[in-house]
Protein backbone atom coordinates (compact mmCIF):
# COMPACT_ATOMS: atom_id res chain seq x y z
CA UNK A 1 0.00 0.00 0.00
CA UNK A 2 1.06 3.24 -0.72
CA UNK A 3 1.85 6.33 1.16
CA UNK A 4 -1.05 9.33 1.60
CA UNK A 5 -2.01 10.93 -2.05
CA UNK A 6 -1.42 14.24 -0.39
CA UNK A 7 1.30 13.91 1.71
CA UNK A 8 3.15 16.49 -0.72
CA UNK A 9 0.49 19.36 -0.63
CA UNK A 10 1.03 21.94 1.96
CA UNK A 11 -1.92 23.97 3.12
CA UNK A 12 -2.16 27.06 4.67
CA UNK A 13 -5.91 27.29 6.11
CA UNK A 14 -6.63 31.04 7.37
CA UNK A 15 -10.61 30.44 7.59
CA UNK A 16 -12.50 30.11 10.24
CA UNK A 17 -15.49 28.23 11.61
CA UNK A 18 -16.51 25.92 9.04
CA UNK A 19 -16.81 26.78 5.47
CA UNK A 20 -13.10 27.06 4.77
CA UNK A 21 -11.75 24.86 7.59
CA UNK A 22 -14.06 21.74 6.48
CA UNK A 23 -12.33 21.70 3.26
CA UNK A 24 -8.77 21.84 5.23
CA UNK A 25 -10.04 18.71 6.90
CA UNK A 26 -10.82 17.00 3.56
CA UNK A 27 -7.64 17.86 2.17
CA UNK A 28 -5.68 16.59 5.68
CA UNK A 29 -7.66 13.54 6.00
CA UNK A 30 -5.57 12.48 2.67
CA UNK A 31 -2.02 13.33 3.84
CA UNK A 32 -1.90 17.20 3.25
CA UNK A 33 -0.05 19.31 5.70
CA UNK A 34 -2.38 21.91 6.71
CA UNK A 35 -0.83 24.68 8.78
CA UNK A 36 -3.88 26.37 10.17
CA UNK A 37 -3.19 29.95 10.85
CA UNK A 38 -5.19 31.44 13.76
CA UNK A 39 -5.74 35.02 15.68
CA UNK A 40 -2.73 34.19 18.75
CA UNK A 41 -5.29 35.83 21.34
CA UNK A 42 -8.57 33.13 21.22
CA UNK A 43 -8.42 31.19 18.05
CA UNK A 44 -11.16 29.39 15.63
CA UNK A 45 -14.89 29.99 17.39
CA UNK A 46 -15.06 26.61 16.37
CA UNK A 47 -12.73 25.83 19.30
CA UNK A 48 -16.27 26.96 21.74
CA UNK A 49 -18.54 25.86 19.66
CA UNK A 50 -20.90 22.72 20.04
CA UNK A 51 -23.61 21.80 22.59
CA UNK A 52 -21.51 19.35 24.66
CA UNK A 53 -18.42 21.05 26.26
CA UNK A 54 -16.65 17.73 28.72
CA UNK A 55 -13.39 19.40 30.37
CA UNK A 56 -15.45 22.61 28.98
CA UNK A 57 -13.85 21.92 25.38
CA UNK A 58 -15.44 21.39 22.06
CA UNK A 59 -16.13 18.57 20.95
CA UNK A 60 -16.66 19.64 17.31
CA UNK A 61 -13.16 21.40 17.23
CA UNK A 62 -11.11 17.93 17.57
CA UNK A 63 -12.90 16.66 14.42
CA UNK A 64 -13.10 19.65 11.74
CA UNK A 65 -9.13 20.51 12.87
CA UNK A 66 -7.72 16.98 12.77
CA UNK A 67 -4.79 16.41 11.14
CA UNK A 68 -4.22 19.88 11.10
CA UNK A 69 -0.98 22.03 12.62
CA UNK A 70 -1.66 25.53 14.58
CA UNK A 71 0.42 28.08 14.27
CA UNK A 72 -1.08 31.60 15.76
CA UNK A 73 -0.64 34.65 13.84
CA UNK A 74 -2.19 37.95 13.93
CA UNK A 75 -3.62 38.65 10.63
CA UNK A 76 -4.15 42.33 11.40
CA UNK A 77 -0.62 43.37 11.91
CA UNK A 78 2.14 44.20 8.73
CA UNK A 79 3.85 41.73 10.46
CA UNK A 80 1.84 38.71 10.63
CA UNK A 81 0.83 39.76 7.16
CA UNK A 82 4.50 38.86 6.23
CA UNK A 83 4.43 36.01 7.89
CA UNK A 84 1.84 34.52 6.29
CA UNK A 85 3.55 35.68 2.87
CA UNK A 86 6.60 33.39 3.73
CA UNK A 87 4.40 30.67 4.57
CA UNK A 88 2.47 30.97 1.06
CA UNK A 89 6.00 31.15 -0.87
CA UNK A 90 6.25 27.42 0.34
CA UNK A 91 2.86 26.63 0.26
CA UNK A 92 0.70 24.93 -2.84
CA UNK A 93 -2.56 25.98 -1.14
CA UNK A 94 -4.06 28.65 0.59
CA UNK A 95 -7.24 28.37 1.64
CA UNK A 96 -9.39 31.22 3.13
CA UNK A 97 -13.33 31.91 3.69
CA UNK A 98 -13.37 35.97 4.73
CA UNK A 99 -15.33 38.23 3.32
CA UNK A 100 -14.42 39.60 -0.29
CA UNK A 101 -11.88 41.61 0.00
CA UNK A 102 -10.27 41.06 2.97
CA UNK A 103 -6.85 39.94 2.17
CA UNK A 104 -7.10 42.26 -0.81
CA UNK A 105 -6.86 44.83 2.27
CA UNK A 106 -4.03 42.98 4.29
CA UNK A 107 -2.10 42.73 1.19
CA UNK A 108 -2.40 38.89 0.14
CA UNK A 109 -4.57 38.96 -2.62
CA UNK A 110 -4.00 36.85 -5.36
CA UNK A 111 -1.98 39.09 -7.82
CA UNK A 112 0.46 39.78 -4.81
CA UNK A 113 -0.05 36.19 -3.52
CA UNK A 114 0.96 35.36 -7.19
CA UNK A 115 3.80 37.24 -7.36
CA UNK A 116 5.37 35.31 -4.86
CA UNK A 117 4.38 31.92 -5.96
CA UNK A 118 2.49 31.35 -8.88
CA UNK A 119 1.45 27.76 -8.58
CA UNK A 120 -0.18 28.72 -6.03
CA UNK A 121 -3.66 27.58 -5.68
CA UNK A 122 -5.83 30.29 -3.90
CA UNK A 123 -9.42 28.45 -2.63
CA UNK A 124 -11.49 31.03 -1.24
CA UNK A 125 -15.22 29.96 -0.12
CA UNK A 126 -17.78 32.60 0.44
CA UNK A 127 -21.62 33.38 0.83
CA UNK A 128 -22.15 34.74 -2.70
CA UNK A 129 -18.78 34.52 -4.40
CA UNK A 130 -15.94 37.13 -5.10
CA UNK A 131 -17.92 38.69 -8.32
CA UNK A 132 -21.69 39.94 -8.48
CA UNK A 133 -23.66 42.52 -6.67
CA UNK A 134 -24.12 40.48 -3.47
CA UNK A 135 -19.96 39.69 -2.99
CA UNK A 136 -19.85 42.12 -0.21
CA UNK A 137 -22.37 40.79 1.74
CA UNK A 138 -22.07 38.74 4.89
CA UNK A 139 -23.07 35.07 4.05
CA UNK A 140 -23.32 32.40 6.22
CA UNK A 141 -24.23 28.84 5.45
CA UNK A 142 -28.34 29.48 6.18
CA UNK A 143 -28.57 32.04 4.10
CA UNK A 144 -27.04 30.10 1.44
CA UNK A 145 -28.95 27.09 1.97
CA UNK A 146 -32.59 29.75 1.69
CA UNK A 147 -31.11 31.34 -1.88
CA UNK A 148 -29.53 27.89 -3.32
CA UNK A 149 -33.05 26.31 -2.76
CA UNK A 150 -32.84 23.93 -0.59
CA UNK A 151 -34.41 25.95 2.89
CA UNK A 152 -37.75 26.23 0.79
CA UNK A 153 -38.13 22.32 -0.40
CA UNK A 154 -37.66 21.19 3.00
CA UNK A 155 -40.29 20.32 5.68
CA UNK A 156 -43.97 19.68 6.69
CA UNK A 157 -45.91 21.49 3.90
CA UNK A 158 -48.13 22.40 6.47
CA UNK A 159 -45.35 24.55 8.34
CA UNK A 160 -42.55 27.05 7.86
CA UNK A 161 -39.27 26.20 5.70
CA UNK A 162 -37.22 23.96 8.13
CA UNK A 163 -33.79 23.25 7.73
CA UNK A 164 -31.39 19.93 8.46
CA UNK A 165 -29.89 19.38 11.76
CA UNK A 166 -26.27 20.23 10.49
CA UNK A 167 -24.21 23.18 8.47
CA UNK A 168 -25.54 21.69 5.06
CA UNK A 169 -24.13 25.11 3.19
CA UNK A 170 -20.80 25.63 4.82
CA UNK A 171 -20.22 21.52 4.60
CA UNK A 172 -20.84 21.61 0.97
CA UNK A 173 -19.34 24.82 0.14
CA UNK A 174 -16.54 23.29 1.41
CA UNK A 175 -17.03 19.90 -0.28
CA UNK A 176 -17.03 21.77 -3.99
CA UNK A 177 -13.92 24.25 -2.42
CA UNK A 178 -12.06 20.79 -1.88
CA UNK A 179 -13.07 19.42 -5.75
CA UNK A 180 -11.60 23.09 -7.13
CA UNK A 181 -8.74 22.63 -5.16
CA UNK A 182 -7.70 19.22 -6.19
CA UNK A 183 -8.92 20.55 -9.78
CA UNK A 184 -6.63 23.07 -9.48
CA UNK A 185 -3.38 21.24 -8.52
CA UNK A 186 -4.20 18.78 -11.26
CA UNK A 187 -4.20 21.37 -13.55
CA UNK A 188 -1.03 22.98 -12.03
CA UNK A 189 1.04 20.35 -12.97
CA UNK A 190 0.22 20.88 -16.86
CA UNK A 191 0.40 24.60 -16.77
CA UNK A 192 2.71 25.22 -14.19
CA UNK A 193 0.51 27.70 -12.84
CA UNK A 194 -2.79 27.76 -9.77
CA UNK A 195 -5.22 29.96 -9.95
CA UNK A 196 -8.35 31.06 -7.51
CA UNK A 197 -11.00 28.78 -6.36
CA UNK A 198 -14.35 30.34 -5.98
CA UNK A 199 -16.76 28.84 -4.29
CA UNK A 200 -19.83 30.29 -3.13
CA UNK A 201 -22.58 28.66 -0.47
CA UNK A 202 -25.60 29.26 -2.67
CA UNK A 203 -23.97 27.91 -5.46
CA UNK A 204 -22.78 24.95 -3.63
CA UNK A 205 -26.43 24.31 -2.78
CA UNK A 206 -27.77 25.35 -5.90
CA UNK A 207 -25.91 22.49 -7.94
CA UNK A 208 -27.10 19.75 -5.15
CA UNK A 209 -30.96 21.42 -6.45
CA UNK A 210 -31.26 18.19 -8.90
CA UNK A 211 -33.85 19.11 -11.75
CA UNK A 212 -35.56 22.36 -9.83
CA UNK A 213 -34.40 24.90 -12.98
CA UNK A 214 -35.33 23.20 -15.90
CA UNK A 215 -38.54 22.09 -13.79
CA UNK A 216 -39.55 25.72 -13.56
CA UNK A 217 -38.26 27.26 -16.91
CA UNK A 218 -39.84 24.56 -19.17
CA UNK A 219 -43.21 23.40 -16.87
CA UNK A 220 -43.55 26.28 -15.20
CA UNK A 221 -43.44 24.18 -12.05
CA UNK A 222 -42.54 24.80 -8.54
CA UNK A 223 -41.53 22.42 -6.07
CA UNK A 224 -42.93 22.63 -2.63
CA UNK A 225 -42.56 21.16 0.67
CA UNK A 226 -43.43 17.29 0.85
CA UNK A 227 -42.53 16.26 4.26
CA UNK A 228 -40.88 12.84 4.31
CA UNK A 229 -41.92 12.21 0.95
CA UNK A 230 -40.88 13.13 -2.99
CA UNK A 231 -43.59 13.91 -5.20
CA UNK A 232 -43.91 11.04 -7.74
CA UNK A 233 -41.86 9.09 -6.56
CA UNK A 234 -43.49 5.94 -4.63
CA UNK A 235 -43.20 4.11 -2.53
CA UNK A 236 -40.15 5.73 -0.64
CA UNK A 237 -41.27 6.55 2.70
CA UNK A 238 -41.32 5.62 6.51
CA UNK A 239 -43.60 3.08 7.80
CA UNK A 240 -44.96 1.67 10.89
CA UNK A 241 -43.86 -1.67 12.99
CA UNK A 242 -45.76 -3.19 16.07
CA UNK A 243 -43.34 -2.82 18.01
CA UNK A 244 -43.50 1.34 17.56
CA UNK A 245 -40.67 1.74 15.32
CA UNK A 246 -40.57 2.37 12.02
CA UNK A 247 -38.93 1.16 8.74
CA UNK A 248 -37.69 3.24 5.69
CA UNK A 249 -38.67 1.48 2.42
CA UNK A 250 -37.32 2.12 -1.01
CA UNK A 251 -39.06 0.28 -3.62
CA UNK A 252 -39.87 3.19 -6.33
CA UNK A 253 -38.33 0.82 -9.48
CA UNK A 254 -40.58 -1.36 -11.22
CA UNK A 255 -38.58 -4.24 -10.24
CA UNK A 256 -38.09 -3.71 -6.83
CA UNK A 257 -41.67 -2.88 -6.63
CA UNK A 258 -42.71 -6.22 -7.76
CA UNK A 259 -40.01 -7.77 -5.52
CA UNK A 260 -41.74 -6.02 -2.01
CA UNK A 261 -45.24 -6.70 -3.48
CA UNK A 262 -44.12 -10.82 -3.13
CA UNK A 263 -42.61 -9.66 0.05
CA UNK A 264 -45.88 -8.39 1.12
CA UNK A 265 -47.89 -11.43 -0.17
CA UNK A 266 -49.55 -9.46 -2.53
CA UNK A 267 -48.19 -10.29 -6.01
CA UNK A 268 -50.88 -8.59 -7.42
CA UNK A 269 -50.27 -5.19 -6.95
CA UNK A 270 -47.57 -5.49 -9.08
CA UNK A 271 -50.19 -6.03 -11.82
CA UNK A 272 -52.31 -3.86 -10.55
CA UNK A 273 -52.49 -0.91 -12.94
CA UNK A 274 -52.73 1.57 -10.14
CA UNK A 275 -48.82 0.40 -9.07
CA UNK A 276 -47.62 -1.48 -11.81
CA UNK A 277 -45.16 1.62 -13.42
CA UNK A 278 -43.49 4.14 -11.80
CA UNK A 279 -45.61 7.22 -12.88
CA UNK A 280 -48.89 5.32 -11.65
CA UNK A 281 -47.50 4.64 -8.31
CA UNK A 282 -46.44 8.23 -8.21
CA UNK A 283 -50.47 9.30 -9.20
CA UNK A 284 -51.51 6.89 -6.04
CA UNK A 285 -48.52 7.19 -3.77
CA UNK A 286 -51.21 7.80 -0.91
CA UNK A 287 -53.27 4.70 -1.25
CA UNK A 288 -49.85 2.87 -1.93
CA UNK A 289 -48.57 4.49 1.33
CA UNK A 290 -51.78 3.46 3.27
CA UNK A 291 -51.89 -0.41 2.23
CA UNK A 292 -47.53 -0.74 2.96
CA UNK A 293 -47.91 0.94 6.21
CA UNK A 294 -51.35 -1.44 6.95
CA UNK A 295 -49.09 -4.35 6.25
CA UNK A 296 -45.93 -3.00 8.29
CA UNK A 297 -47.54 -2.62 11.52
CA UNK A 298 -48.35 -6.12 11.55
CA UNK A 299 -44.41 -6.84 12.26
CA UNK A 300 -42.00 -6.37 14.69
CA UNK A 301 -39.27 -3.96 13.07
CA UNK A 302 -36.44 -6.84 12.76
CA UNK A 303 -38.92 -8.90 11.78
CA UNK A 304 -39.63 -6.52 8.69
CA UNK A 305 -36.84 -5.43 7.98
CA UNK A 306 -34.86 -9.28 7.67
CA UNK A 307 -38.21 -9.78 5.18
CA UNK A 308 -37.35 -7.04 2.94
CA UNK A 309 -33.18 -7.48 3.09
CA UNK A 310 -34.27 -11.48 2.02
CA UNK A 311 -36.28 -10.55 -0.82
CA UNK A 312 -34.17 -7.71 -2.04
CA UNK A 313 -36.35 -4.48 -0.69
CA UNK A 314 -34.23 -2.11 0.15
CA UNK A 315 -34.85 -0.71 3.56
CA UNK A 316 -33.27 0.27 7.19
CA UNK A 317 -34.01 2.01 9.83
CA UNK A 318 -33.43 5.57 10.55
CA UNK A 319 -29.89 5.83 12.47
CA UNK A 320 -29.24 7.68 15.90
CA UNK A 321 -25.43 8.01 17.18
CA UNK A 322 -26.07 5.13 19.56
CA UNK A 323 -27.40 2.64 16.25
CA UNK A 324 -24.09 3.54 14.33
CA UNK A 325 -22.04 2.57 17.40
CA UNK A 326 -24.05 -0.74 17.68
CA UNK A 327 -24.15 -1.37 14.26
CA UNK A 328 -22.13 -4.33 13.04
CA UNK A 329 -21.51 -3.03 9.29
CA UNK A 330 -20.33 0.23 10.49
CA UNK A 331 -18.03 -2.03 12.49
CA UNK A 332 -16.79 -4.16 9.65
CA UNK A 333 -15.86 -0.82 7.55
CA UNK A 334 -14.08 0.75 10.19
CA UNK A 335 -16.69 4.20 10.17
CA UNK A 336 -16.07 5.37 13.11
CA UNK A 337 -12.21 5.38 14.20
CA UNK A 338 -11.04 6.43 17.54
CA UNK A 339 -8.54 9.25 18.23
CA UNK A 340 -5.97 9.52 21.20
CA UNK A 341 -6.76 12.79 22.74
CA UNK A 342 -5.21 14.38 25.60
CA UNK A 343 -8.58 15.56 27.72
CA UNK A 344 -11.20 12.84 26.74
CA UNK A 345 -8.54 10.12 26.26
CA UNK A 346 -9.76 8.12 23.60
CA UNK A 347 -12.22 10.24 21.39
CA UNK A 348 -14.80 8.92 18.84
CA UNK A 349 -15.30 10.53 15.04
CA UNK A 350 -16.36 9.15 11.24
CA UNK A 351 -13.99 8.17 9.70
CA UNK A 352 -12.46 9.56 6.25
CA UNK A 353 -14.57 9.40 3.40
CA UNK A 354 -14.26 7.89 0.34
CA UNK A 355 -12.28 4.99 0.91
CA UNK A 356 -9.08 4.60 -1.72
CA UNK A 357 -7.75 1.37 -2.64
CA UNK A 358 -4.27 1.72 -2.52
CA UNK A 359 -4.33 4.99 -0.79
CA UNK A 360 -6.78 5.64 2.19
CA UNK A 361 -6.78 8.66 4.07
CA UNK A 362 -6.32 8.59 7.74
CA UNK A 363 -7.35 11.06 11.07
CA UNK A 364 -3.71 10.61 12.50
CA UNK A 365 -4.74 13.44 14.64
CA UNK A 366 -7.43 15.30 16.72
CA UNK A 367 -7.49 18.95 16.72
CA UNK A 368 -4.46 20.75 17.95
CA UNK A 369 -3.82 23.61 20.92
CA UNK A 370 -3.83 26.51 20.08
CA UNK A 371 -0.42 27.36 18.31
CA UNK A 372 1.14 23.97 19.18
CA UNK A 373 3.23 23.89 16.32
CA UNK A 374 4.68 27.75 16.33
CA UNK A 375 7.93 25.85 16.63
CA UNK A 376 7.89 23.09 14.11
CA UNK A 377 6.24 25.94 11.67
CA UNK A 378 8.21 29.24 12.55
CA UNK A 379 11.70 27.75 13.08
CA UNK A 380 11.29 24.71 11.45
CA UNK A 381 9.76 25.69 8.18
CA UNK A 382 10.58 29.64 7.80
CA UNK A 383 13.97 29.75 9.97
CA UNK A 384 12.94 32.20 12.57
CA UNK A 385 15.63 32.27 15.11
CA UNK A 386 14.26 32.03 18.53
CA UNK A 387 14.68 35.14 19.48
CA UNK A 388 12.76 36.39 16.22
CA UNK A 389 9.74 34.51 17.67
CA UNK A 390 10.22 35.77 21.01
CA UNK A 391 10.01 39.14 20.01
CA UNK A 392 6.97 38.47 18.08
CA UNK A 393 5.02 36.66 20.90
CA UNK A 394 6.23 39.47 23.29
CA UNK A 395 4.14 41.74 20.46
CA UNK A 396 1.70 39.53 20.31
CA UNK A 397 1.90 38.92 16.77
CA UNK A 398 1.83 35.04 17.41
Amino acid sequence: MRGLPLGDVRVVELGQLLAGPFCGQLLGDFGAEVIKVEDPRKGDPMRQWGREKPHGKSLWWPVVARNKKSVTCDLRTPEGQELVRRLVAKSDVLLENFRPGTLERWGLGPERLHELNPRLVITRVTGYGQTGPYAPRAGYGSIGEAMGGIRYVTGDPSLPPSRAGISLGDSLAATYACLGTLVALHERERSGRGQVVDSAIYESVLAMMESLLPEWQQAGYQRERTGAVLPNVSPSNVYPTADGDSVLIAANQDSVFTRLAAVMGRPELAEDERYATHAARGVNMAELDSLIAAWSATLPAQDLLDLLHAGGVPAGRIYRAADMFADPHFAAREAIVRVPHPDFGELAMQNVAPKLSETPGSVRSAGPELGRHNHEIYHGLLGLTPEETDRLSADGII
